[in-house]
């Protein structure tokens, strides 16, 4: 029978056509499966060809025939046998090796056909070849085992599309070519395009050795990157090398090896006298041989994304050569032979080490397209610049017109030099230092560093530290910012260096955004260059060992500086000839700025805020609703530009350009100030591509991709950007076990609770924690104690019975107090602590004041809160102890001792009030404090004695007995008081005595201003206020 291949070519190359894009007829039917009467007319017209139709003769076998009487089937049949031949041979040779080796046999075949058994045998995987046996066993749907798999529709041969073979879309593809080998042997031979991947290494060798008989080819594609790994990341190509024999291959025109491993072009490759086009991109070549200038023929050659140093003269040997791409390598000079490349129209030098131009490139005068941007060109040669043809100049970033930088003079080595920096390490009771000329390295207490170099300074200079509560005066944070740190100020402020000092800041890490350090200058704030880093191995302030992470800059100067978590950032400046910003967080989000879209520099910002995909849809109440990162372009000045910028996005996740349904994509533009979104999809140009969107803007704002089911779009964004602002928080209130009279309070995002009351629970005690609420970052609420229950303190954050908070995710936001019953009562008193949001009031209804502490539509949460009977009497029956002057232990005496005041105008005062209520939150810690202040261990054993059965009474009697050694050891008892704490791990309760004594010092200075009394010489106190 004869073979009309053009008829037999066009329908299974439509076959295959489908099969590759996976949108056959199968899919065109909602992805079911052909039943007998589709199979039986599956091949329709084709291009007004005569149509097949399947019979089934009673033998059982399929027969075709077309409308005009000509039977193909047995043509078709003939192929199928041959392959299972093939197939069987490689079973039986597995089957002599046994547990699946190669058996290496000595096979004496024809030229023609060299030694493709034992290479398919060696080559394919015993999964292959198990696949491969099914041919033989199966004689109803005969086909190879491919990944992925063929659909049910088309056969094994339609792999082979005339004189085209395609493999590359399939995981280890090359394995079939030795079966292909057997089978088809002069269709093979005919063959002229091939297309392979290299990500397996045996399928890739049995292609390999296939390749020296296929002498009539002419196209041959072998490159990686074709698929991916688990996580996303393409699989690299494996080639490393091409046999000899390839230089037989005298036919080839194009050849392309990108995303391999080579490291040197093969020399079979400079053999080729037609091959056209060489592609060797993405390879790890070090350098191009001498001989590549005998390719006369070569008109393309793309070597972009190596490690060339350098260009071989060779190269200007290639007169024919019209296009060369060896961009993103390491060139730092061109050779003067290019200028003879003189039909050479296309020249891609970016992403370079270029410092300078050859003059020879003035003679390219076919040259219409030259890349040099991202090098290190300091000028363009003028006869470049005037090439006749040249349409397209790129010279972006480049330090276009600076002069050159000077080289460093080597200094002579000092003495100095040689001696390593001092070193500081501070306690925390210690808040200055001192810095000569020398340098000296500083590690402050909770893990921050200040490193001087040499020469900063120029005497002897001292310093001071302070780390500041956060504040709304201390932190600044813009939308979408994470407060990570405390603030730390360093004085004196404005005092500048001669060299810059390096300023490192502990923070808590974060997975989201990028960390930045931030600071004030008194008036304003501004964002510094950070590095992160873990801190020195010998100054670590955690228990385990491990040091904390530290953000650091470098300072010309000291002031106030924060950690703070922001979206992802990339700046560029614009200038009239255009540019292309490319954000860091993700490369597909690009913004292109086109040539004059504006008269002058200005600088755009580009911010990136990744969006979960859960939360959203939760929020939306649609599974299939999804969008894309959330974009945040910002310029200086604002202004708008001149011609439509192009924003390039990823599609939302899940989606192609094949997939989606352009009437359920929405582009929607966020205004900060409104708080709103407006669809624009129908004001712009929205494109979409495989995997991006593509849409032109005018002015920046926010941006935000959409792909929904839902028409009212607008609330539905306004509602999920809000509750990307919050934090789902929940309130905790627990109680000492050893003194109830001690509360804890603290806010926490939800997911961090369970582990915050594990770690509580062996002291503290109480309820379970409150309901979840949202709350924004630095949003202010505060805690009020109700129903009899009032706060024992006299701090700045605490007014008539509520507790100022500032919320901060990535902080603890704990406070602690000391609570006692508002009315004297004898019966436990059954109280409540409520949160609200907002500062504390001030015109809040005193017939509502004396119920709640807050309105109630800024309610959030309530907790309970008992005292018991023995406790609601504790602080008085203490107290009472101390006041007792007849016999030893009377509760209850008419004579009272006077009052006992601590402290000294210089250092300020602490009332008996003020230590009653320290020493009721001691508890546990009273020995250790003790010591600390000096008291020897049999005095405190004495204590311990006389009130083993009363620990508030102990603690007391510890405290007051320090206070009155101290009435007359002179000024400076209360820092004394507050080292002590520091020392003994009471970091809260120093805090707390410092408010108490500020406070205490400005209500003092009030008081004498009301009466007209003014102090003649008014003291200054020993830490700077804040400007």
């Amino acid at each position: 029978m004869e073979w009309d291949g053009t008829y037999e070519r066009v329908d299974w190359e439509n076959m295959w056509t489908q099969a590759a894009r996976g949108d056959g007829r199968v899919r065109e039917r909602g992805g079911e499966d052909p039943g007998p009467e589709d199979q039986k007319t599956k091949n329709t017209d084709v291009a007004g060809r005569p149509s097949i139709n399947a019979i089934q003769t009673p033998d059982g076998r399929d027969k075709c025939k077309t409308t005009d009487g000509v039977d193909k089937l047995d043509k078709k049949r003939e192929i199928l046998e041959s392959i299972q031949r093939a197939s069987r041979r490689h079973v039986e040779i597995m089957g002599t090796a046994g547990n699946g080796e190669t058996l290496h046999a000595s096979l004496s075949l024809s030229c023609d056909r060299p030694s493709v058994l034992s290479t398919a045998s060696s080559c394919l995987s015993p999964s292959a070849l198990l696949s491969t046996s099914s041919l033989s066993s199966s004689t109803s749907s005969p086909r190879l085992s491919l990944t992925p798999p063929l659909p049910p529709s088309v056969e094994m041969d339609a792999v082979l599309v005339g004189r085209r073979l395609v493999l590359d879309v399939y995981r280890g593809g090359g394995a079939v070519m030795p079966v292909l080998w057997d089978s088809v042997p002069d269709r093979m031979r005919q063959l002229q395009h091939l297309q392979l991947g290299s990500e397996d290494e045996e399928a890739l060798h049995g292609g390999l050795g296939i390749l020296p008989c296929l002498t009539q080819l002419r196209s041959l594609t072998i490159r990686g990157h074709r698929f991916y790994d688990a996580q996303g990341d393409p699989l690299p190509g494996l080639l490393t090398s091409l046999p000899s024999s390839i230089s037989s291959l005298s036919l080839l025109i194009h050849l392309d090896l990108s995303f391999n491993c080579l490291s040197s072009v093969p020399p079979c490759l400079l053999s080729l006298p037609h091959l056209s086009e060489l592609l060797l991109g993405h390879n790890q070549l070090r350098q191009l041989p001498g001989e590549l200038g005998g390719l006369v023929a070569l008109r393309r050659l793309s070597v972009l994304g190596n490690e060339l140093e350098a260009l071989p003269p060779g190269l200007g040997l290639l007169l024919g050569l019209q296009e060369l791409d060896v961009s993103f390598n390491q060139l730092e000079r061109l050779p003067e032979e290019m200028g003879l490349l003189h039909h050479l129209h296309t020249l891609e030098l970016s992403s370079n080490k270029l410092r300078e131009l050859p003059e020879t490139l003035g003679s390219l005068h076919s040259l219409k397209v030259l890349a040099i941007h991202s090098n290190e060109l300091r000028n363009v040669p003028e006869c470049v610049k005037s090439l006749p043809q040249l349409t397209r100049l790129d010279v972006r970033n480049n330090p276009l017109g600076r002069p050159p930088t000077p080289l460093a003079l080597p200094c002579a080595p000092a003495a100095q030099d040689e001696t390593p920096i001092p070193e500081l390490h501070l306690a925390f009771n210690q808040h200055s230092f001192s810095v000569s000329p020398a340098g000296c390295n500083v590690y402050l207490p909770g893990g921050a560093e200040l490193l001087f170099p040499r020469g900063c300074v120029e005497g002897v200079i001292h310093f001071n530290w302070a780390e500041r509560k956060p504040d709304k005066k201390w932190v600044w944070l813009e939308e979408h910012d994470f407060l990570l740190s405390r603030p730390l100020e360093l004085l004196p402020h404005g005092a500048i260096f001669d060299k810059p000092v390096e300023v490192c800041v502990p923070y808590h890490r974060t997975r989201k955004g990028e960390v930045v350090v931030r600071k004030c200058d008194g008036q304003s704030w501004s964002t510094l260059d950070t590095i992160t880093r873990r801190g020195s191995e010998r100054h670590c302030c955690k228990p385990r060992g491990r040091p904390a992470w530290l953000a650091c800059c470098t300072v010309s100067q000291f002031s106030w500086f924060v950690v703070v978590s922001r979206p992802v950032s990339d700046s560029c400046l614009v200038s009239p000839v255009g540019a292309l910003l490319v954000s860091r967080y993700d490369p597909g989000i690009k913004v292109n700025f086109p040539p004059d879209c504006t008269t002058y520099t200005r600088t755009v910002t580009l911010q990136v805020l990744q969006v979960s995909l859960s939360e959203m849809r939760d929020l939306t109440g649609d599974p299939q609703a999804s969008a894309s990162p959330l974009l945040c372009l910002s310029q200086t000045p604002n202004m708008h530009f001149l011609q439509p910028i192009k924003v390039q996005v990823p599609l939302p996740a899940g989606l192609t350009g094949h997939n989606l349904e352009m009437s359920r994509l929405y582009l929607l533009h966020g205004d900060p100030v409104a708080h709103t979104w407006t669809d624009v999809t129908a004001q712009t140009s929205l494109s979409v591509t495989q995997l991006y969107a593509i849409f032109s803007v005018t002015h920046f704002s926010w941006y935000w991709l959409w792909y929904t089911t839902q028409s009212c779009i607008s609330g539905v964004v306004r509602k999920v950007y809000h509750r990307l602002k919050q934090f789902r928080v929940q309130f905790l209130v627990l109680q000492r076990k050893s003194d109830l009279t001690q509360v804890l309070l603290q806010c926490l995002p939800s997911d961090k609770v369970d582990s915050r009351l594990t770690s509580l629970s062996e002291q503290y005690d109480g309820p379970q924690p409150s309901d979840v609420c949202n709350i924004l970052e630095g949003e202010q609420f505060f805690a009020g104690f109700e129903r009899g229950i009032d706060v024992s303190a006299d701090r700045p954050d605490c007014m008539e019975g509520r507790l100022a908070f500032t919320f901060y995710s990535h902080l603890k936001n704990i406070k602690e107090v000391h609570v006692c019953p508002a009315l004297q009562q004898e019966g436990p008193v059954r109280g409540q602590v409520s949160f609200y949001r907002g500062e504390v009031p001030s015109d809040l209804p005193e017939e509502v004041a004396l119920r709640r502490k807050g309105h109630d539509s800024q309610w959030m949460a309530t907790l309970p809160l008992r005292l018991p009977v023995r406790f609601t009497q504790s602080v008085h029956t203490c107290w009472l102890t101390y006041q007792g002057a007849g016999s030893e232990g009377s509760l209850y005496a008419d004579r009272q001792s006077p009052p006992l005041d601590l402290g000294d105008p210089e250092s300020g005062y602490l009332t008996q009030t003020n230590l009653l209520a320290i020493s009721l939150r001691i508890s546990q810690d009273w020995r250790c404090i003790g010591i600390n202040l000096g008291l020897s261990y049999q005095e405190l054993d004495r204590i311990q004695y006389k009130h083993r059965d009363n620990l508030g009474s102990l603690v007391l009697e510890m405290l007051f007995h320090w206070a009155r050694t101290q009435q007359k050891a002179g000024p400076g008892a209360v820092p004394r008081l507050i080292d002590a704490l520091v020392q003994s791990g009471r970091r809260d309760l120093a805090e707390e005595v410092e408010d108490i004594v500020s406070l205490g010092k400005r209500k003092y200075t009030e008081s004498l201003k009301r009466v007209g009394l003014e102090m003649e010489h008014p003291t200054t106190s020993t830490q700077s206020q804040p400007t």
